[in-house]
């Protein structure tokens, strides 16, 4: 139900593998999601993960309300807290860079996974939807307040006390997404993507990635604060003979882009 692969150096590639399903986040699906992504950021080989769904249909849409629906304790998974079961908590908390490449619908929690990625790369086949009020429960994986922070409040209010879907185009449009591209340039967009950021030294990815995620969650003097900090510790260690090695590179990088 989960493949995980390492097409190129420093990337691997995690799919949700359960397309006759829409690749629903089944109990242990969310499990061993948890398990690969916690190895993959522990592997030193690893540096970026793509995250996408089996087939065009579904990236996921979200939990599996068939077991939910037999399971008198399965309603619970949608306010847990260990990864292993939230599968939000689980994207959130991988240090490194996680690229969802969305190749069709992301609905409910499927959308807040979507939303715990870094860098989100859609096909025209993604659209996305958030039908917890529909459903009658309230979002307990980060929707209510990561949507309204990337694409305004006015939007979000739209999406979420509607139930109505988002399609590609539109998503481009209100910055949910970086990119929209056909079906089968998805996964070479985003292989492209992830190659680019693994050309990156691996510590300095997990460093401003989360300089950008913590400062993001407090108010700007406060992230100004942090940013000093934590540049004045991290620059400390960067010698002018470190810097002088790399220039070659970055101009060389810049004349052919």
């Amino acid at each position: 139900m989960l493949l995980v692969e390492k097409p190129l150096d420093g990337v691997a590639v995690v799919t949700l593998n359960r397309p006759e399903a829409m690749n629903a986040l089944s109990k242990a699906l969310r499990a061993a999601l948890q398990t690969a992504i916690a190895e993959m950021d522990a592997d030193p080989g690893v540096k970026v993960i793509v995250l996408t769904g089996a087939g065009e249909r579904a990236f996921t849409a979200g939990l599996d309300l068939k077991e939910l629906s037999t399971d008198p304790l399965g309603m619970g998974a949608a306010n847990a807290t260990d990864p292993a079961q939230n599968p939000a908590r689980a994207v959130l908390g991988c240090s490194k860079p996680i690229i969802g490449a969305i190749n069709g619908v992301a609905i409910t929690g499927g959308f807040e996974v979507a939303l715990a990625c870094d860098v989100l790369i859609c096909s025209t086949n993604a659209r996305f939807a958030d039908t917890h009020a529909r459903v009658g429960i309230t979002p307990g994986w980060g929707l209510s307040q990561k949507l309204s922070r990337c694409i305004g409040p006015y939007r979000a209010k739209e999406l979420s006390l509607t139930g109505n879907f988002l399609d590609a185009a539109t998503a481009y449009e209100w910055g949910l997404v970086n990119r929209v591209v056909a079906p089968d340039e998805l996964m070479p967009a985003a292989l492209q993507l992830a190659a680019q950021m693994a050309d990156i030294d691996g510590d300095m990815l997990v460093t401003y990635k989360a300089m950008i995620d913590d400062g993001y969650e407090l108010a700007m003097g406060e992230g100004l604060k942090l940013e000093h900090a934590r540049s004045v510790t991290h620059n400390r260690e960067v010698t002018p003979e470190m810097v002088a090695a790399r220039r070659a590179a970055v101009q060389a990088r810049g004349r052919n882009q």
